[in-house]
């Protein structure tokens, strides 16, 4: 694991800023997993986040508490969306990862008819 990605070791959110087009920055509080040196999240397909990604694969991220609040250092990456395939790899690691409330917020997301995006954060 590289030294920047060490502080998210052992941690349950990140705080995840994308930009908009006018290059002002939205922070977001998610859950997240690192696997094989890459940071991966999975979001609603029609949230703000993913359709900013959308326009500019840059984004910053950092160690957070439940609220967003920074408790490390920010960290510069690109965001790519993954294949169907490696997201239903990761989202099954997310529900390891983060049990019963994951599940939870699944199942409530297929009675909304959201569908996940999974993306992965390149450091």
């Amino acid at each position: 694991m590289s030294d920047q990605l060490a502080q998210f070791a052992n941690q349950k959110f990140i705080s995840l800023e994308t930009f908009r087009k006018n290059g002002v920055g939205v922070p977001t509080v998610v859950w997240f997993i690192v696997d094989n040196g890459v940071l991966y999240v999975s979001s609603p397909s029609h949230t703000g986040k993913v359709k900013r990604l959308q326009n500019n694969p840059r984004v910053r991220v950092a160690p957070a508490n439940p609220r967003g609040e920074p408790i490390g250092a920010w960290v510069e990456g690109q965001a790519r969306f993954v294949s169907p395939e490696d997201g239903e790899r990761v989202e099954r690691l997310l529900d390891r990862k983060y049990g019963f409330q994951k599940r939870l917020l699944n199942l409530l997301g297929r009675l909304r008819g959201w569908k996940n995006i999974v993306y992965a954060v390149q450091i």
